[in-house]
């Protein structure tokens, strides 16, 4: 592949499609403000509304003066980044017919996703109010659904939406949930075809994800997406001639950063298998 015909949009437009496959986390967050950045460094403000009053009406009655709505501001900081530099050697490239190219931005997709992947789970898992957190020791299939009980109590006591509820669990617990049969009848087959993306099927009004980068390995993280915002970008793809060899080399750069907005939207359990 000459240098000349290396096209950045494409390549960058292929990179953020083998991403979105393998970032598991993204499913934990909104995306409301990823058209807002365009580089490392970058902030976004983010305001919300404070709540408002509720009064009796009475006819024929005056309202009250008028209720002064109150915004908080939060900042969504762009404060990661990631590269990846990788060469391909002319006669490797002759070889493999042109599929060498395609193969490695593939394999940078999956490094950089699972590098987010770990980022964005430690985030959460940092921000869980310590009322949220139902740590449990694990003795039988069904304990581990127990648990996912609970979190969707706390859930439901923080009045989070019940559509879109997501849960994030390490391979060990789901193959402790795959024995029990509450879980096994609502998974099915849908969910087994989409396993190449985590999701493992649902239960206790969860979608479950099946993932290695939750802290520890031990760890379920429940959520909705309304907790967090999540805004990346491939901000920069180039290809270089390579001045000492006979390769062509490509690098890109990837910027991210992520907030959690609404803690009270997340729960967490550290489970202890015995």
């Amino acid at each position: 592949m000459a240098v000349s015909t290396f096209i950045p949009t494409i390549w960058s437009a292929r990179l953020l499609m083998h991403l979105d496959k393998a970032l598991v986390a993204k499913s934990f967050f909104n995306t409301d403000y990823e058209g807002e950045i365009s580089d490392m460094g970058d902030t976004v403000r983010i305001n919300q509304i404070g709540a408002i009053n509720i009064f009796d009406y009475v006819r024929n009655t005056d309202m009250t003066t008028p209720q002064e709505t109150a915004t908080a501001a939060q900042d969504l900081i762009i404060d990661q980044g990631k590269a990846f530099n990788f060469q391909i050697d002319d006669v490797d490239r002759v070889q493999m017919r042109g599929d060498l190219m395609d193969a490695a931005m593939e394999r940078s997709a999956y490094a950089l996703a699972e590098t987010e992947d770990t980022f964005l789970f430690n985030l959460l898992d940092a921000a869980v109010p310590a009322a949220n957190k139902a740590p449990a020791s694990i003795a039988s299939p069904e304990e581990v659904y127990e648990v996912l009980v609970k979190l969707r109590t706390i859930m439901v006591k923080n009045n989070v939406p019940y559509a879109g509820r997501v849960a994030a669990l390490p391979p060990d617990a789901v193959a402790m949930l795959l024995k029990d049969e509450r879980f096994v009848g609502t998974g099915g087959t849908e969910a087994e075809s989409r396993l190449v993306a985590g999701l493992v099927g649902r239960a206790a009004g969860f979608d479950i994800f099946e993932v290695n980068t939750t802290p520890g390995d031990k760890t379920i993280i429940a959520g909705h997406p309304l907790a967090s915002t999540f805004a990346s970008q491939i901000v920069k793809t180039e290809a270089y001639r390579m001045e000492k060899r006979f390769a062509d080399g490509v690098k890109g750069l990837s910027v991210y950063g992520a907030k959690v907005l609404v803690p009270k939207a997340l729960a967490s359990s550290v489970l202890t298998f015995v």
